[in-house]
C-alpha cells in the first residue's frame, strides 16, 4: 500500500508505532522493513553510526519487554533461523530522522519523510484531544450542576470504548488431555 509520493501509506506507519518506556517508538525490524533492507543491514549501518544514536534516539529492548511484545503480536516462527538472535532495537522519533542519513538511498528519504509526517498528525491528535478535555474541563468549572449530566455523557464519548476480550480458538491443553487420553475409548 502506498501514499501520493508512492511510498508507504501513514496507515501503515501509524500500525507501526507503539509505546515503550513512555516513548512512542517504532521496532528495528518493522522500519528495515519500510526502508526495504534487512534488519541486520539497518541494526549494522546503526553500529557504524554510534555517535548519531544516543540512548534518547533508540535503546534495545529487555527480554522482558520483547517478551510482552512477542506475546501481544505473536509473530515468531518455529525452525532454526526463525526467531531473532538478538533483541530488537526502538528508535524515537529522532532516531528514526538519523536513520535516513545512514541508510543513504533514495526509497529511506522518501519513507522517512512519510515517518515524520505520521508522527506530526500522532502529536496533533493527541493535542487536539487534551485541549478538548481542558475545554471541557473550564466549562464544567463555569456552569453549576444542573449540566452535570451533559458533561458526563461528553466525557463518556472521549474515552474509547473497552473491547471484549477475544475469544480463544481451538483446545486448551487441559481441555485436549481430557477428550483424547490414550487410554479412552468411545
Amino acid at each position: 500500500m502506498k501514499s501520493k509520493t508512492g511510498v508507504v501509506l501513514p496507515e501503515i506507519i501509524l500500525k507501526n508505532i507503539i509505546v515503550i518506556r513512555g516513548q512512542k517508538v517504532m521496532l528495528d525490524a518493522d522500519l528495515a522493513n519500510l526502508y526495504g533492507v534487512s534488519t541486520k543491514r539497518l541494526n549494522e549501518q546503526v553500529r557504524r553510526n554510534p555517535g548519531r544514536f544516543p540512548s534518547d534516539f533508540m535503546f534495545r529492548l529487555t527480554k522482558e519487554e520483547y517478551a510482552v511484545l512477542r506475546s501481544q503480536i505473536a509473530t515468531l516462527e518455529k525452525g532454526r533461523g526463525r526467531h531473532r538472535k538478538y533483541l530488537p532495537f526502538a528508535f524515537t522519533e529522532q532516531g528514526v530522522a538519523m536513520l535516513s542519513s545512514v541508510l543513504n538511498s533514495e526509497r529511506a528519504i522518501l519513507v522517512n519523510v512519510e515517518i515524520m509526517r505520521t508522527f506530526v498528525r500522532l502529536k496533533e491528535i493527541l493535542a487536539t484531544h487534551k485541549d478538548l478535555a481542558r475545554k471541557l474541563e473550564q466549562l464544567e468549572k463555569k456552569y453549576d450542576e444542573q449540566f452535570a449530566v451533559v458533561f458526563e455523557a461528553i466525557r463518556e464519548l472521549m474515552t474509547p470504548p473497552e473491547l471484549p476480550p477475544k475469544r480463544r480458538i481451538g483446545f486448551g491443553v487441559e481441555e485436549k488431555r481430557a477428550r483424547y487420553s490414550p487410554g479412552r475409548r468411545k
